[in-house]
């Protein structure tokens, strides 16, 4: 089944039509929290009926000096949802459903100017000039809500490895970890795939969840059309989580805390980077990785409750049979209001260090080296409810494993609810 992007521009205009956001019985107060407002009345009036619209805009500039070459790039990315509760709407009581088209243009800093295995903005894509269906779920849930089962189009990014207090840096590795983003295609931004997850909340702090889709999102042949399709060879692709959340049943506690070990594998085997076989074709391995996290707020600030400062880590790992990157390590920290005078602004830093595999690097003709390693300084100006400005500095060493000169790149990030 292919999605045109005729429909996805039509689909696009139905979700504004409909004007609609509300969640868990809170009335978003739209006149001051959007850019567009509450179109007349209309928009409260769905979320009072089930319906909720979430739109956003998020534009990146990044001008680089060194690694391959010196330039600017911009980039841009709108987000158009609509969620639906349909216990509110229709009376099916635990069911819940989202339609979200993205359209994504401009060919990114990392392409053209950095070449890093990790990329620089959580953005940029490979087929620039894409507009398409990304997420089209049903979800029903049971047992007060306790295990909820979703299918349809779903990208596991959504919800499987995240970690909250990350969210705020503009380098992809703080999403979805370089090891298993550099697989054969997993079903994250901007490439989903059809398939089924299952959570289970097996007590108020501790949760388990698992999904299983198909092992190739989209058509590869057509990268810039949206299709559900289960070819011959594309297997499946599979992932569980276990986690914590130790502050689940604080209703006074405001930060991040969470702790969670994941595992994920495709049931199709890849070219060995290296091995041959008798016949001299390269050997088939299984892919397989995982991943542990932590985050946590260590200290409030000023002594209030809504200024806090939060660290985090995680470190992944795969095979490194297939892809260029065999493991990682995040480390950050997260600071909510930072100035007492700006109660919502974000001040972030992390650094990421992703090892290299072996064979990969084996593999290449030049001299590699056996890291690359990112670090990002980034401050969230929020102006208003509805827009926010960002500046960010980074500064990656050995991009994509070479000796050329480490990449700085200095840029912002323009953000809007709409």
């Amino acid at each position: 089944m292919a999605i045109h992007r005729s429909f996805l521009a039509g689909a696009a205009c139905v979700l504004a039509a409909l004007s609609v956001q509300a969640e868990d019985n809170v009335q978003p107060n739209f006149a001051e929290d959007t850019l567009t407002g509450d179109w007349g009345g209309d928009r409260t009036a769905a979320a009072k009926r089930g319906f909720s619209f979430e739109g956003g805009i998020k534009i990146d500039a990044l001008r680089n000096s060194g690694a391959i070459s010196g330039g600017h790039r911009t980039v841009s990315h709108i987000d158009l949802k609509l969620k639906m509760d349909l216990a509110k709407a229709a009376g099916w009581q635990g069911s819940s459903a989202m339609i979200n088209v993205i359209s994504d243009s401009g060919w990114g800093p990392n392409a053209r100017h950095v070449g890093a295995q990790m990329g620089v903005t959580n953005i940029e894509v490979a087929a620039p000039g894409t507009t398409r269906l990304f997420q089209a779920w049903l979800q029903q849930s049971w047992l007060d809500d306790r295990l909820a089962v979703l299918a349809g189009l779903y990208p596991i990014d959504s919800e499987f490895f995240t970690m909250d207090s990350a969210g705020v840096f503009l380098g992809p590795q703080y999403g979805t970890p370089a090891d298993l983003a550099l697989t054969n295609a997993p079903s994250i931004f901007n490439n989903s795939a059809f398939g089924i997850r299952a959570r289970w909340n097996i007590a108020p702090s501790l949760y388990a969840m698992a999904a299983v889709l198909d092992g190739v999102p989209n058509d590869p042949a057509r990268p810039k059309r949206t299709a559900i399709r289960f070819a011959k060879g594309d297997g499946s692709f599979s992932i569980g989580e276990l986690g914590w959340l130790p502050e689940a049943t604080n209703d006074k506690f405001k930060g991040h805390a969470k702790l969670a070990f994941g595992l994920w594998g495709y049931s199709a085997k890849a070219n060995d980077l290296r091995d041959l076989d008798t016949a001299g074709n390269p050997m088939l391995r299984s892919r397989r990785g995982g991943y542990v996290l932590g985050e946590r707020t260590l200290m409030r600030l000023g002594g209030n409750d809504d200024r806090f400062l939060t660290g985090f880590a995680r470190y992944t790992f795969g095979d490194g049979d297939s892809s260029a990157v065999k493991n990682s390590l995040n480390l950050g920290v997260h600071a909510k209001s930072p100035l007492a005078s700006r109660p919502d602004d974000i001040l972030g830093l992390a650094w990421t260090r992703a090892g290299l595999s072996d064979k990969w690097r084996t593999a290449q003709t030049g001299t590699t080296t056996a890291n690359e390693t990112a670090l990002e300084v980034t401050y969230r100006f929020a102006v208003s409810p509805w827009f926010a400005i960002q500046p960010n500095y980074q500064e990656i060493r050995n991009p994509g494993g070479a000796t050329t000169p480490k990449a700085k790149l200095l840029g912002v990030r323009l953000e809007f609810a709409i």
